[in-house]
C-alpha cells in the first residue's frame, strides 16, 4: 500500500493475489483428479424392451381400506418396489417406469442399442412373414365355417333357455293348483278366493 496521504484508495499486491489464485485452481483440479480414481465410472446397460406385462387393471374398481399401519405397497395408486415409492394414477406409473431415475435404478442408461442394416432387414421380413401367415390362417372358407359353428352354439343356447324358462313355469303352476287351506277355509266350505293366475 502506498503511504502517501493524498492518495485514500488501496493498492493491491497483483503478483500476490495471481499466485493465491493458481494455488486455488491447482488445488481444484487435485480434487478432481483424486474423486475420478476413487470413483470406479459405472458402465450402465443399454435400454432395451421391457420382458413383462406392466400390470394396470388388477386393482381397478376395487375399495381398500388405509390405515396407519398399512405399508406404503398396499396403500392407494400404484408402488414401484425398485424405487420404493407410491404414484397415484396409471399415467403418472407409466411416466414413472419409463422415466429415468427408475431405468437408472434398475442399471440401465437410457441410450439405445443402433441397429446395423442387417437388423432393420431382418426385422422387416419378419414382420412380413407373420403377416403372410395371418393372412394364409384366415382363409374365407375357415372364416364362413367357424362363423357357422357359433351361430349354431348361439341357437342351442338359447333353445336351453327357452326351455328351462318354461319348466320353471309349469313346475310353478302344479304347485299353484294345490294350495295348503286353512282350517277356516275348511270349515267355510270353500277353497280360495277365486283369484288364480292361468
Amino acid at each position: 500500500m502506498s503511504m502517501r496521504p493524498d492518495d485514500h484508495r488501496r493498492k493491491w499486491d497483483k503478483d500476490e493475489f495471481e499466485r493465491i489464485a493458481e494455488e486455488r485452481i491447482q488445488a481444484e483440479l487435485d480434487e478432481e483428479e483424486r474423486l475420478k480414481k476413487k470413483a470406479p465410472t459405472v458402465k450402465r446397460e443399454l435400454l432395451k424392451q421391457r420382458e413383462y406385462k406392466v400390470d394396470l387393471d388388477s386393482k381397478l374398481g376395487k375399495s381398500v381400506v388405509i390405515t396407519k399401519n398399512t405399508p406404503t405397497s398396499q396403500s392407494g395408486g400404484y408402488y414401484c418396489n425398485v424405487c420404493d415409492c407410491v404414484v397415484k394414477d396409471s399415467i403418472n406409473f407409466l411416466d414413472h417406469i419409463n422415466g429415468k431415475k427408475h431405468q437408472r435404478n434398475l442399471g440401465m442408461s437410457m441410450k439405445i442399442e443402433r441397429s446395423t442394416l442387417d437388423q432393420v432387414k431382418a426385422r422387416f421380413a419378419h414382420n412380413k412373414r407373420k403377416l403372410e401367415e395371418k393372412k394364409d390362417e384366415y382363409e374365407l372358407d375357415t372364416r364362413l365355417k367357424e362363423a357357422a359353428e357359433e351361430e349354431a352354439r348361439l341357437k342351442e343356447l338359447r333353445r336351453e333357455r327357452r326351455r328351462d324358462k318354461k319348466r320353471k313355469l309349469h313346475e310353478t303352476e302344479d304347485s299353484d293348483d294345490v294350495p295348503a287351506q286353512s282350517e277356516l277355509a275348511q270349515i267355510m266350505g270353500f277353497s280360495g278366493f277365486g283369484a288364480s293366475k292361468k
